[in-house]
């Protein structure tokens, strides 16, 4: 792992020791829907369709998951595709990984948090739980925007800060500057696996579940 790899490791490991509880998430049933809601991280884009992460989630927890996400878009053309999403695959949950457009174009932070906070109050105004992943800086991996945190906090749903943070700072886990390769688009669904059973929507995945080795950041 890389000097900068391990800071990340033990800011993590330092947040983990000091942050409340996470909020619980109902089981999932056997026949729930996951929509992965997002840009081109959710997308893929870097590796095949087969390997993007919700393809990947999708073996490993053993529910259909949704790869609802496009290439590009920003979070005020997100808030206004999602609802007929939601009204066409009518989720158990959503998991929303947004915001990396708004960053590299500098639009306001104040606005795409905005987007994002009404993206969450839809999906749990129709009875669908949120989990939050965190989105880091282009460029500057190790910091993302603290309107994640605050947003998942005041609306007291699960949030990952480094899920995605701690693949892309890695090199060897990226395509490019921005998306992780298809190695790293698997740890970050062996990471949201792992997030989800911590809330209680799974149970403990089994090496079988999750399509041989796991692998992990060296």
């Amino acid at each position: 792992m890389s000097g900068t790899g391990i800071l990340i490791a033990c800011l993590a490991l330092t947040i983990a020791g000091s942050a409340p509880p996470l909020p619980a998430l109902q089981p999932l049933q056997k026949n729930a829907v996951v929509l992965a809601f997002g840009d081109s991280l959710t997308y893929g884009t870097g590796a095949p369709p087969a390997q993007s992460y919700p393809s990947i989630l999708e073996k490993i927890i053993a529910r259909k998951v949704i790869n609802a996400g496009i290439p590009g878009e920003d979070t005020r053309h997100a808030l206004a595709r999602l609802p007929r999403l939601l009204e066409r695959y009518h989720p158990s949950l959503l998991i929303l990984c947004h915001g990396a457009n708004d960053l590299l174009q500098n639009f306001s932070e104040l606005q795409a948090a905005e987007n994002i906070r009404g993206m969450i109050r839809m999906a749990v105004g129709r009875g669908i739980q949120v989990v939050l992943i965190g989105v880091p800086y282009p460029g500057h991996l190790v910091s993302q925007p603290s309107f994640y945190a605050s947003i998942a906090k005041e609306l007291a749903i699960p949030f990952t800060r480094d899920a995605l943070a701690k693949i892309l700072v890695e090199p060897p886990l990226r395509s490019d500057s921005i998306h992780p390769n298809a190695r790293g688009y698997r740890l970050l669904a062996e990471a949201i696996a792992d997030f989800l059973q911590k809330c209680g929507a799974i149970s403990k995945q089994t090496p079988d579940q999750r399509q041989g080795e796991p692998l992990t950041p060296t």
